[in-house]
């Protein structure tokens, strides 16, 4: 009821203007004592579903995608919500404004996204030191990071490796993992890093650095829902060869499915569409790789918007959940609803 009134208000600014607005009231209210209380009772998670991966302890299956956090801002008011990850980013070396704007889009009938943000972000190092001033205030937290990392849209292709190392280099002592992003539409030539080549040299430098400490991150890859079967096996092999520790399945999708509803204009927009839409192709996806490799860690994000919808991925293979979108759509307790589900046998049995 409450977000049903919310939303109404939201959805009649700007989707990006929305998305600062809504957060910055969260942060006043968590200021105001009676208020606060209210909303960390309000949003507090059974956390009993704890799990341990690759030597990382979550304390819930439910994480918050890359993308809704990008400089680190809101690590303490996400953790109130209730996400036992968040995955900070995508985040570049050096700052860069993203795409001209408008650059978001709501297709309301669809439940669905289309962005192009463009990797819009404060940098590496503004992050990295955002995350370290987290860190020290709050030394009792049990949020899990996730670094996601990606090159500048004005790095040369053959450079484009240089660019993951520095962020890697200038992230590792404050992050828990790390997702290397060669999936996101918006940056101009990203996606041809899903090729098998260029895909294993990068991770083959990656994981060189990663070994060079005395302890090894986990890394992960994210991958587009576009791939065709034959391209999942050359990212499936390449994943293993590097020892990397799983794949984030699926980034946004540059498909525009006859399914869709919304008005021919905002279909039209070029960029990554993701929420509701996407639900079918990132649990075939999750299914395809799960049946291929049994012990990747696997994190399924894409479409995500109820509580049983991610048991079901859940019970097709994937370890954690991540949402975004349905954050929007359904609003902020349903990382609540979703932490909840997965605790409950027959709740996960369903589907």
């Amino acid at each position: 009821m409450i977000w049903n009134l919310l939303k109404t208000v939201l959805f009649k600014l700007d989707p990006e203007e929305a998305h600062y607005a809504s957060m910055r009231f969260f942060k006043f209210g968590l200021s105001i004592p009676f208020v606060s209380n209210w909303l960390k009772s309000s949003f507090k998670t059974d956390n009993s579903q704890k799990v341990e991966l690759s030597g990382i302890r979550f304390c819930n299956k439910v994480g918050l995608a890359a993308g809704f956090d990008k400089d680190g801002k809101w690590l303490n008011e996400l953790e109130v919500l209730g996400f036992g990850h968040v995955e900070v980013g995508t985040v570049t070396p050096i700052p860069q404004e993203g795409n001209p704007k408008p650059r978001l889009f709501r297709l309301i009938q669809d439940e669905s996204i289309i962005n192009r943000m463009g990797f819009n972000n404060e940098g590496a190092d503004a992050l990295a030191k955002r995350i370290k001033s987290f860190r020290k205030q709050n030394p009792n937290s049990s949020l899990v990071i996730g670094g996601n990392i990606g090159k500048n849209k004005t790095t040369e292709q053959e450079k484009a490796i240089d660019d993951y190392l520095y962020c890697f280099k200038v992230l590792f002592d404050c992050v828990n993992y790390f997702v290397i992003n060669v999936s996101s539409p918006n940056t101009p030539g990203l996606r041809t890093l899903q090729d098998k080549k260029p895909l294993s040299e990068l991770l083959s430098a990656v994981q060189m650095l990663n070994y060079s400490y005395p302890q090894p991150k986990a890394v992960f890859l994210k991958i587009a829902p576009d791939l065709s079967n034959e391209q999942l096996n050359d990212v499936l092999e390449v994943v293993t060869e590097n020892k990397l520790t799983g794949i984030i399945a699926t980034n946004t999708t540059i498909s525009r499915p006859s399914s869709l509803q919304s008005a021919k204009y905002l279909i039209s927009e070029s960029g990554g569409l993701s929420g509701k839409i996407l639900a079918e192709r990132s649990q075939e996806i999750l299914k395809y790789i799960r049946t291929a490799n049994k012990d990747l860690i696997l994190i399924s994000v894409g479409g995500i918007m109820s509580g049983a919808e991610a048991a079901a991925r859940i019970n097709s293979g994937a370890d954690l959940v991540q949402i975004y979108s349905g954050m929007i759509y359904r609003g902020p307790w349903l990382c609540k609803e979703i932490a909840e589900t997965l605790i409950s046998p027959r709740e996960m049995n369903k589907d």
